[in-house]
């Protein structure tokens, strides 16, 4: 992350971060240790997370690997207890764990389309529920990891778009049923950012030229810059913002996913095979 803010900025804070082993979600766990918060990151591969764990090691930080399924309920409050007592706190949580596949909507199975509303609505739901007392405590900070998808719908991804904007309105209750005890409640929504997996994902059928020519800053977005935000968010500088939706998108969302979306409609495009 650029060195913008300063290293004190969550000194003495920790923070929980769910799917922190990659991607997005591991780069806002080095956003947030980088700047003086201890950080548990929580996913459901111990190896993954160890990894992890000792990139991390070098903000000085204390780091905690927990391997838990969000769907799990017990499991994940498990680790969210662990953190809170290995650290002695809890001050911002990061509901990011994620599942995504590509797929027209009439050939998703029903388990298909429940498995991705219970890791990502269903699982947030979880971790918030499972740091309540915790950041009642602090009056901390939960930052939900959303999607473009949820309001700017885009073809072979309505699980996707039904679950994040489920998480959109779940951020929203909880800031109004939260917010009488300091508990700030928001949601990031990263746009088309290079390197990760879901924009692999996305990119492959179409190409890169296509999404870019769809931002209005006309390139492809870093972790690092979706990190900044998610710090910002879950620090002080954010103390008066609640219920809020942020976009990192470089102005996606200004032009739509339309013709993107009307390219991987056809089968044609939908079947290419992903560059390699």
């Amino acid at each position: 992350m650029p060195d913008l803010l300063s290293p004190a900025l969550l000194r003495g804070k920790a923070a929980f971060v769910t799917g922190g082993g990659s991607g997005v979600n591991l780069a806002i766990a080095h956003g947030l240790a980088s700047v003086g918060a201890d950080v548990a990151i929580c996913g459901r591969s111990q190896e993954r997370l160890d990894e992890a764990a000792t990139q991390l090691q070098v903000h000085g930080r204390k780091i905690l690997a927990l391997s838990a399924d969000v769907r799990d309920a017990a499991r994940l409050a498990g680790a969210v207890d662990t953190a809170a007592r290995t650290f002695g706190r809890l001050d911002a949580v990061v509901a990011g764990a994620a599942g995504n596949f590509f797929a027209p909507a009439q050939d998703i199975s029903p388990n298909g389309f429940r498995a991705v509303i219970d890791i990502d609505l269903v699982g947030s739901f979880h971790t918030a529920r499972a740091a309540f007392a915790y950041l009642k405590q602090t009056q901390g900070s939960i930052l939900f990891v959303s999607a473009g998808q949820a309001y700017l719908p885009f073809a072979n991804q309505c699980h996707v778009g039904a679950a994040k904007a489920g998480i959109d309105n779940l951020m929203a209750n909880l800031a109004l049923e939260w917010g009488r005890f300091g508990i700030r409640s928001n949601s990031l929504v990263p746009g088309p950012i290079a390197g990760t997996e879901g924009m692999k994902r996305l990119a492959g059928p179409v190409g890169a030229t296509m999404w870019i020519d769809a931002v209005a800053l006309q390139r492809f977005g870093d972790v690092a810059e979706v990190a900044a935000m998610a710090v910002v968010l879950c620090s002080p500088l954010a103390s008066y913002v609640t219920g809020a939706r942020i976009a990192v998108d470089g102005g996606l969302a200004l032009s739509g996913l339309g013709a993107i979306s009307r390219a991987v409609s056809d089968p044609a495009v939908r079947d290419r095979p992903e560059p390699t």
